[in-house]
C-alpha cells in the first residue's frame, strides 16, 4: 500500500498563490506518474496536472501558464504551485500516484484538500 499525505489547502484571494505538496510513502515501486486532480460537488474529478517519471508534464488547458507541477524524486514528493488563482479554481484537490505493480498500473489517492478562491 501507498500512503499519500497532502498539505493543507486554504482560502486565497483571487489573483493570489498557493502551493500544495504531497508526500508518498509505503510500498513504492516503479512510479509511472504523479499528479493533481480536482473535484467539485456533483462533478467528475478532473486532472489538473501530471508529471511522469521522466519529468514530462502536462496540464489542463484551464490552468496552463498559471500552475506548475514539480517533483522531488528523492523525497517522493510532488508539488503544485498555483498562481493567479481564480474563483473557478475552487475545488477539492487530490494527489495521485500511479505505479507499476507486477503487470498492473495501480492508482493511489490522497485524502483531498480544499482550496477556496474568494474575496
Amino acid at each position: 500500500q501507498v500512503q499519500l499525505v497532502e498539505s493543507r489547502g486554504g482560502l486565497v484571494q483571487p489573483g493570489g498563490s498557493l502551493r500544495l505538496s504531497c508526500a508518498a510513502s509505503g510500498s513504492i515501486f516503479i512510479i509511472n506518474s504523479m499528479g493533481w486532480y480536482r473535484q467539485l460537488p456533483g462533478k467528475q474529478r478532473e486532472r489538473v496536472a501530471q508529471i511522469t517519471s521522466g519529468g514530462g508534464t502536462n496540464y489542463a488547458d484551464s490552468v496552463k501558464g498559471r500552475f506548475t507541477i514539480s517533483r522531488d524524486n528523492a523525497k517522493n514528493t510532488v508539488y503544485l504551485q498555483m498562481n493567479s488563482l481564480k474563483p473557478e479554481d475552487t475545488a477539492v484537490y487530490y494527489c495521485n500516484l500511479n505505479q507499476l505493480e507486477g503487470l498492473r498500473l495501480v492508482n493511489y489517492w490522497g485524502q483531498g484538500t480544499q482550496v477556496t478562491v474568494s474575496s
